[in-house]
């Protein structure tokens, strides 16, 4: 990144500026009550990138532990403005969460995307990932 770009873990102060950038950076606008429970939960993470005060790139993860497995985090979402990609932005921040994972004793590391996601292929592939040998298939349930 060769401009002056924060990042850093989120916290329930950054609420009104991750409402101020709502649906521009995330899937949907924010809701107050669900981001709050989402920062205030220690098995969820959000660090995000800021320029000039302002949230311009966020991943987001949680960590989680297995019967029989040590703790690994999952990348769940990483997205950067589209203003601001292609800079090393969201590779800073999916670094940021791989470190803050190896700090909660993650010995494991994944994330996912669709096929048909190339920024997001790129910006996994420039932070150090790789593809799983095999391919995985998503089930989607109605909830009734």
């Amino acid at each position: 990144m060769s401009e002056n770009i924060q990042i850093r873990m989120a916290n329930v102060g950054d609420i009104p500026a991750l409402i101020d950038v709502g649906d521009a950076l995330f899937d949907y606008s924010i809701k107050p009550n669900r981001a709050t429970e989402f920062i205030k939960d220690n098995r969820h993470h959000l660090i995000i990138a800021l320029s000039d005060g302002k949230i311009i790139g966020m991943a987001s993860g949680l960590h989680y532990v297995h019967p029989d497995k040590d703790p690994a985090l999952f990348i769940t979402e990483t997205g950067v403005l589209e203003t601001f990609q292609n800079r090393g932005i969201g590779r800073g921040l999916v670094n940021a969460m791989k470190a803050h994972g190896a700090s909660l004793g993650c010995t494991d590391i994944w994330t996912a995307t669709e096929p048909s996601n190339i920024p997001a292929q790129k910006c996994y592939k420039a932070a150090g990932g790789y593809e799983d040998d095999e391919q995985a298939i998503v089930y989607n349930f109605d909830v009734e």
